[in-house]
């Protein structure tokens, strides 16, 4: 450990690795004997019990999974850290992902899910060409996947690196390692079931203890709101590195500049809203969630108590970081193994000692092992149903042969996670996440929107907005200073970057509705008028809704 993080540990309290790693291993435990009786139930064999949990849940239990599948890595130590670190401009977070769900209730939730069955790709292909459009469909789904599956193996790099004081590469890449392999066996133990399980645990542990943190923070600060935010603002005008490094602590933007300051920032915080607002209804794995419940009365039932417990999360977020800013302070959090991933565990450290620190980050790491996991159900039915049992076998495959496909997926996916997220450990994960919202927001919002509300769609428009917008998404990501270019970059040595945007949603998202448009035009009509009708009377009433997605 450096100088710093001796100074931190000095002021803040004294961290025990020990303890930290019985309580995490205790948790691991008792979410794997939860996943283990709860799968006991089901048919492993069949693919509804594999994908969806057999749709058995009542709309309060997925409310409480969709929270847990949303509040990620990146929500808690991503978004505590930004806005430690950069105040306002980190809780544009918060404000994003929150409203980002009035999208998805309004537009998408309850047309998707009378429309579908397993996958987002139901209802794409509905009244559309089945082969292109699920080809294209998990194509973009993998790449959501594989971006969101980044962050948070980060994250929990991140994490374990500040609990166990590890400075070293090595020992956070066998972290990584270690929870690819814990969510692979998650996935393969428990399907949907075990997952939605785990997700719902998860859910009230986090909003719990974010609770009592939000407390804890104006008990020791011993002031309001208004007086924490100036203790906040005083703890960053002593900072010796907040003024250079203060920015580029969120991996936000170049060192000293803050959205506004120039006319490049400016267009990159609109790009940065547009994606996370649109992003959320594109989520592959939020989009599944919808066929986890029976009816559609349920799917919106659920997605009224996620915006409960996900607004009641962000609002306390924008305090907990103005309470790591306040009582920890920049310097301390750029000091520390994982950077400013690192202000909310530091924080719990310095409000209750390490006892509290070890529980709260046990709930940080819970967070990650259920959303990977959501993550790699989700993948692994895109595949299992898209690819494999509609292209590949043009649906004369079995529910075994399906669930075997995926569960190889789920394994190769996992492999490939821990990979490039050993890769990716340096970044903000908040920061990783708005990269995967622009490309689902690109690749798959406009899509689904097209699909549900213009008659005229046809196949060309859907496959060309799907690969226009993944397409557009992943170029622009590449050559933009997030990947090379900067310090912060994920490949700081190097520089390609022409793009001058971090996020590419400004740009990739109107592609992929223009494309989509153009698509529809130029290509021929599929003449399946009276699926399109179907499609209509479905999405709108939900008379048949429990029939089979076959044609």
């Amino acid at each position: 450990m450096n100088n710093h993080s001796l100074l931190a540990q000095a002021d803040l309290g004294e961290s025990n690795p020990i303890l930290n790693i019985i309580v995490f291993v205790a948790f691991i435990v008792i979410t794997m004997v939860v996943v283990t009786r709860v799968s006991k139930g089901g048919n492993k064999k069949d693919a509804s019990d594999f994908y969806t949990g057999g749709a058995q849940f009542s709309g309060t239990q997925n409310g409480l999974a969709i929270a847990g599948d949303y509040l990620s890595a990146a929500s808690f130590l991503g978004i505590v850290g930004a806005i430690a670190l950069s105040g306002y401009d980190g809780f544009l977070y918060s404000i994003g992902f929150f409203v980002a769900w009035l999208v998805a209730l309004l537009l998408v939730a309850e047309p998707l899910r009378n429309v579908g069955k397993f996958t987002m790709a139901d209802v794409l292909a509905f009244r559309l060409r089945q082969q292109p459009v699920r080809t294209a469909a998990a194509i973009t789904t993998l790449a959501v996947t594989l971006f969101y599956l980044i962050a948070q193996m980060a994250g929990a790099g991140s994490l374990v690196a500040v609990l166990l004081n590890l400075d070293g590469k090595l020992e956070q890449s066998i972290v990584v390692a270690i929870v690819g392999i814990v969510m692979i066996a998650y996935v393969l133990i428990g399907g949907m079931k075990g997952t939605t399980y785990v997700q719902m645990i998860k859910a009230v542990l986090l909003v719990g203890g974010v609770a009592v943190m939000t407390v804890l923070v104006f008990v020791i600060a011993k002031s309001g709101f208004v007086g924490l935010l100036e203790q906040a603002v005083n703890t960053h005008d002593a900072s010796q590195t907040a003024a250079e490094a203060g920015t580029q602590g969120s991996q936000l933007l170049q060192p000293g500049m803050k959205y506004g300051a120039t006319e490049t920032s400016k267009l990159d915080f609109i790009s940065l809203g547009l994606a996370l607002v649109l992003g959320t209804a594109g989520l592959p794995h939020v989009l599944m969630r919808f066929y986890t419940v029976p009816t559609a009365r349920e799917a919106r039932k659920s997605v009224t108590w996620a915006i409960v417990l996900i607004g009641s999360f962000y609002l306390m977020t924008l305090i907990l970081g103005f309470g790591a800013a306040a009582l920890v302070g920049p310097d301390v959090i750029l000091a520390a193994p994982g950077g400013a991933n690192a202000a909310a565990p530091l924080l719990a450290l310095r409000l209750g000692g390490s006892i509290f620190m070890a529980l709260i980050s046990a709930v940080a790491f819970a967070t990650v092992l259920a959303v990977v996991a959501g993550l790699a159900i989700t993948a692994s039915a895109s595949v299992g149903q898209d690819l494999y049992q509609a292209v590949i076998k043009k649906g004369t495959a079995t529910e075994e042969q399906q669930v075997r496909v995926s569960r190889i997926t789920v394994v190769v996916l996992g492999i490939a996670s821990i990979i490039l997220g050993i890769l990716a450990m340096s970044q903000n994960v908040a920061f990783l996440v708005a990269l995967a919202f622009a490309v689902a927001a690109s690749a798959n919002l406009p899509t689904i929107l097209l699909s549900l509300f213009w008659k005229k769609f046809n196949t060309t428009g859907a496959v060309s907005s799907m690969y226009v917008g993944v397409g557009s998404a992943l170029l622009l990501i590449f050559f933009s200073p997030a990947v090379s270019g900067l310090e912060t970059s994920m490949v700081p040595g190097a520089d390609w970057a022409w793009f001058p945007l971090q996020n590419p949603g400004l740009v990739s998202i109107p592609l992929g509705f223009i494309a989509g448009i153009i698509g529809t035009y130029v290509g021929k009509p599929d003449n399946l008028d009276d699926l399109q009708a179907e499609m209509e009377v479905r999405s709108l009433t939900g008379v048949g809704t429990e029939a089979a997605v076959d044609h």
